[in-house]
């Protein structure tokens, strides 16, 4: 074999060598990197959003529902302090499937993302009114959107059984969708068999009574609207 060659195949030996120990390094500093954000989202929402206490809280297990894979999500149990008030559960459970994702990857809903009120009314419909960050930070496309109600929808249904039906609203205001494509024009079915609540809670923005859809397990065909 000429030298030539023979300098030529070490150089792009080593060249190769190099190139796998830089990405090596740069996939640890990636992942250093989220876990750094992962840590200084968690610390911001402790400020912005304090644990939810309530006199009724029980430590419980509950069945949050976030990411798994691209298109789906699956629920996770773990343990958290739950109020006997179907309105101050369902905050402690958003606010633990948005500030408590296992991994960054699991993560439906924007770090940033806040509930600004949660309502119940007489026949047990719930709104649940989300801060602009939700729509706005939210990554455009069917599948994350769908997820991203999916979680909330399928978190609430599991551990909340007094609850009926779900509006999502962003800022008090309805929006035709969440960033594009799931939409959220409508109601979505969670308990639908339950009874009314004993206790009614007062309720604002909300429009007229619109027919319950069920969540779909995964993002519908290509096409079709989302959500229903």
């Amino acid at each position: 074999m000429p030298r030539t060659v023979k300098i030529a195949l070490v150089v792009l030996t080593i060249a190769v060598a190099i190139g796998l120990i830089s990405v090596r390094g740069l996939r640890r500093h990636m992942q250093r990197l989220a876990q750094t954000q992962s840590s200084e989202e968690q610390a911001r929402h402790e400020v912005l959003a304090p644990p939810i206490a309530t006199a009724s809280d029980v430590v419980t297990k509950a069945n949050i529902f976030w990411a798994a894979g691209t298109d789906k999500v699956a629920p996770i149990e773990i343990e958290l302090a739950l109020s006997a008030d179907p309105v101050e559960r369902s905050r402690q459970l958003i606010q633990a499937l948005i500030t408590d994702p296992p991994t960054p990857g699991q993560r439906t809903i924007p770090a940033s993302a806040t509930l600004l009120g949660f309502y119940v009314l007489p026949d047990g419909t719930a709104i649940a009114d989300f801060s602009d960050t939700l729509s706005s930070e939210m990554p455009s496309g069917i599948m994350s959107e769908t997820m991203a109600v999916n979680s909330i929808v399928r978190t609430l249904a599991s551990n909340v059984p007094a609850l009926r039906r779900l509006k999502i609203l962003i800022h008090g205001q309805e929006e035709e969708t969440l960033a594009g494509h799931a939409d959220l024009t409508g109601f979505f079915d969670l308990n639908a068999s339950a009874p009314p609540p004993s206790r009614p809670a007062a309720a604002s923005n909300v429009t007229g009574s619109q027919p319950a859809r069920t969540v779909p397990p995964g993002p519908p065909p290509a096409g079709s609207k989302a959500s229903h």
